[in-house]
């Protein structure tokens, strides 16, 4: 593969947004009713400006959703329907990440095994086949000296000029979660670049505590445009994530971009700490979704919310940057991005 193929930014042209109606209730367990309203509005919101390509797991439930939409007043014709059954609804990592040359696109297949945590991801693991036949764009499947290599959309954020940043927690634990072993950074850079056009780098540490996947980095830092990137602190010194987000943000003040300079760095709240049935959830502000016209950002009842939409309104003046209501998606650890996935043009 030549080096013509890259990784769009998420805030490069789109073609719409890949979702997955949520019809699995044990990733929510006593909140499943409320999320797929939830979800409703989700939808509504990426609806008013460009497609949302949505898998459903059945033609009864394709009934169901519809009829939901119509309730919500949801524009129907910027919704297209995927029928295909999946064991959840993270699109952000079973989902294929699309490539472009310029020219044409293709589907990278970076074969989800359930963040080597669950057993049960054999139907996920079909939706990158599906979501390329939908969009009539060639499937090629991720191999690095001859083996298949395991990567979720939500381990790597890119600034679609040759810069990625990820974490080392998510990558490189030798025990825990263990995607690809033996796997050095050395091994995982030259994936990057081979697929995604990277050519630099950006290794943070570890991730937000009670993080299901161990350290996406959408949890953690984002880039907002080329050259400047959003990242997460926790104010609270006695807090659980103080040291390993400060130490994050020492590592973004010494990185460099592809060009050699320095990023521009900002600083993100992370909210109240959210305990829920004896489990403290990862919520963060960062793990908002980029459309064509807007930013939709997760918030969480919360007097931090206001702060947060604040500074990424700032960030992204031609956006409108719009709060939605995670307090029940976090349940199911994790929020708008990482249930979501771009279709660049």
């Amino acid at each position: 593969m030549g080096a013509s193929w890259r990784f769009p930014a998420e805030w490069e042209k789109q073609q719409g947004i890949l979702l997955c109606f949520p019809h699995n209730g044990n990733d929510w367990p006593g909140k499943y009713a409320a999320i797929q309203w939830a979800f409703v509005e989700y939808i509504k919101k990426i609806a008013t400006h460009e497609e949302v390509v949505l898998v459903v797991a059945s033609e009864d439930l394709k009934e169901k959703v519809i009829g939901m939409l119509e309730t919500a007043h949801v524009n129907l014709k910027q919704v297209s329907f995927i029928i295909h059954k999946t064991n959840r609804s993270w699109m952000r990592d079973s989902g294929p990440i699309i490539v472009t040359d310029g020219k044409q696109r293709k589907a990278l297949n970076f074969n989800f095994n359930g963040w080597a945590k669950y057993k049960n991801h054999q139907l996920d693991q079909h939706v990158p086949q599906k979501v390329s036949d939908f969009l009539k764009i060639p499937l090629e499947q991720v191999r690095y000296k001859g083996k298949p290599v395991i990567l979720e959309g939500g381990a790597i954020d890119v600034n679609g000029k040759g810069t990625l940043i990820t974490s080392e927690e998510c990558l490189l634990d030798p025990k825990i979660q263990v995607r690809n072993p033996g796997f050095t950074k050395t091994d995982y850079e030259a994936i990057f670049e081979q697929y995604l056009g990277v050519t630099n780098t950006i290794w943070l540490g570890d991730g937000v505590q009670g993080d299901d996947t161990h350290g996406h980095i959408d949890d953690l830092a984002r880039f907002v445009n080329a050259d400047t990137i959003v990242t997460v602190v926790e104010s609270d010194k006695k807090d659980e994530n103080y040291k390993a987000l400060q130490e994050n943000l020492r590592r973004l003040e010494n990185a460099v971009l592809e060009n050699g300079k320095k990023p521009n760095i900002v600083t993100l709240p992370m909210p109240h700490r959210i305990d829920f049935d004896g489990i403290s959830l990862p919520a963060s502000y960062a793990n908002f979704l980029i459309t064509n016209k807007m930013v939709l950002v997760p918030t969480f009842n919360d007097s931090r919310d206001r702060e947060a939409l604040n500074i990424l309104a700032s960030l992204f003046p031609k956006h409108e940057v719009i709060g939605i209501s995670c307090i029940d998606f976090i349940w199911g650890f994790g929020t708008l991005h990482c249930l979501s996935q771009q279709i660049p043009v």
